[in-house]
């Protein structure tokens, strides 16, 4: 007990914070829980059991203190067809095999490639989930009519749903400029429920969605052939979502991270979304991620440990298993106007500063990067587009940054040095930089300001090379990093790279000095 006490006291957790933050959560989850799960043609207890398994595994071995995982949209997306054309049982089994490969992804400690994501894309990662949260608040706005079809609510419904979506924002805006002793959600959504409950209000409530009464999540090995067959039906689902969920996971950790001024570990928390998937794969449940806009309620409640998580996730099967008929009561209003607000949170609003301030290209990976994670709600397609375009901006960049100063010395030897990296993007002007016919004898080619970054460019220092023995004329590769001298050596079976006992490189008859 000490060391547990020892455990929370080092990150100096208020008690308060983290369980109120940890009930507000809760509440929180329900709603988006069975919507998911109903997304993905599942029962909602499948749902809600994923929900309390992620969150409370990810919140006891995770990397982020903090953060919250459930059951997402986008892993829902991601298990759509599987589950109209094969059934739930092979769900689990996906989730399970999804779970072994982001274990694996952590144990190869993958996830600092997290790294590579630019600033642009995280601002466009953000700001398109932002509007998506705040796009699917706006079906608790309309009601479905006998031939299934939505129909915008009208009269004293829209009034009143209007009613108390605005004070649920009222309280969550102005409550902490009085007293932040308690949660401004966890109060909101109380009044809120009071006002309806007390008054008896006709609006909808999170029954109106679905039941949410069970009981404990079932162990349960999903029942399909263990065969090639069904490893070759499931393996792409499970790709697909493992990287889907890591991405996520790994972006939410991110912004958490610059939230609070702390750092999370990436590759333990890919363990445990990892570990999270598989025990939701054997109790029932359909997988999740990282949800960023439960995680921004848990933080800006207060909550900064582990603490919260567990007590969002263990009240969330309290409600399940015991206060079904009271939290069915809470009205969808008061959760409509959290997440509303969560969105404007969410919403990084510095980044319409950056207009005008900012490179173009930087501009536009922002934007299209919202543009595809609000249109498509594939974040992890958003994020991949927006990476690549900004790695090959990056490379066209630096591509037109290779210079050569160029010299002749007192013994008649022409220098070129060398500014800028030499590689794929930047080998053909590099190659057009020298006069092999008009120049003297020998000729020194200087590495100082520069490196030689891949095969491309080894490849262009051999044409050029060539070019300068077949006209009878000696090079000197001079000043060659470490780093560049491993990359030539590797080479030498393929562009016939000689390593010298002198020590010199001959490349192609060049003489390579450092």
């Amino acid at each position: 007990m000490q060391q547990v006490v020892q455990y929370f006291s080092q990150y100096k957790v208020s008690y308060k914070n983290e369980i109120l933050s940890g009930l507000t959560v809760a509440l929180a989850l329900v709603p988006e829980a069975v919507a998911f799960s109903l997304i993905a043609g599942l029962s909602p207890l499948v749902g809600l059991y994923a929900a309390f398994v992620m969150g409370l595994v990810t919140s006891l071995i995770g990397g982020r203190p903090g953060m919250i995982s459930g059951a997402t949209g986008a892993i829902a997306v991601v298990l759509l067809a599987l589950a109209k054309s094969h059934g739930v049982e092979y769900i689990f089994a996906t989730v399970i095999l999804a779970g072994v490969l982001q274990v694996a992804a952590g144990v190869l400690r993958l996830g600092k490639f997290i790294r590579l994501v630019p600033h642009s894309v995280m601002f466009g990662f953000v700001n398109g989930l932002a509007i998506i949260i705040f796009l699917s608040q706006l079906v608790q706005f309309q009601t479905v009519d006998a031939a299934g079809a939505h129909q915008w609510l009208t009269g004293s419904a829209l009034y009143t749903m209007l009613g108390l979506v605005g004070l649920t924002i009222l309280i969550i805006a102005g409550l902490p400029r009085l007293t932040k002793v308690v949660p401004a959600s966890l109060v909101a959504i109380l009044v809120v429920s009071g006002l309806v409950i007390g008054l008896g209000i006709s609006t909808k409530t999170v029954g109106d969605i679905a039941s949410i009464k069970g009981g404990f999540p079932p162990f349960h090995i999903p029942a399909v052939p263990l065969t090639l067959a069904t490893l070759g039906i499931i393996f792409p689902y499970a790709a697909i979502m493992a990287g889907v969920g890591l991405i996520e996971s790994l972006l939410t950790l991110n912004l958490i991270d610059e939230i609070t001024e702390t750092r999370g570990s990436t590759n333990r928390e890919c363990v445990a979304q990892g570990a999270a998937n598989i025990a939701s794969g054997f109790l029932f449940g359909m997988g999740g991620c990282a949800m960023i806009g439960q995680s921004l309620i848990n933080i800006s409640s207060g909550a900064r440990a582990r603490l919260s998580g567990i007590v969002a996730a263990v009240m969330l099967l309290v409600f399940i298993m015991f206060g079904a008929s009271l939290i069915e009561r809470v009205p969808m209003a008061a959760l409509t106007g959290l997440m509303i607000m969560v969105a404007v949170g969410t919403f990084e609003w510095a980044s319409l500063k950056t207009f005008g301030k900012m490179p173009v290209s930087d501009l536009i990976v922002m934007v299209l990067v919202t543009a595809i994670t609000v249109l498509l709600h594939n974040l992890a397609l958003a994020v991949l587009i927006g990476v690549i375009i900004a790695a090959l901006v990056f490379a066209w960049e630096n591509a037109k940054r290779i210079r050569a100063r160029k010299y002749v010395d007192e013994a008649g030897v022409r220098h070129y040095e060398i500014y800028g990296p030499l590689f794929f993007g930047s080998a053909q002007a590099f190659g057009e930089k020298f006069d092999v016919l008009d120049d003297p004898r020998e000729v020194i080619i200087d590495f100082k300001e520069s490196r030689v970054a891949d095969m491309s460019a080894i490849e262009a220092l051999n044409k050029l090379t060539e070019r300068y023995h077949r006209a009878g004329k000696t090079v000197h590769l001079r000043h060659l990093s470490p780093d560049c001298r491993r990359l030539l050596g590797k080479a030498d079976s393929i562009i016939e790279v000689n390593i010298m006992e002198d020590p010199l490189y001959t490349v192609a008859g060049a003489n390579v000095m450092y």
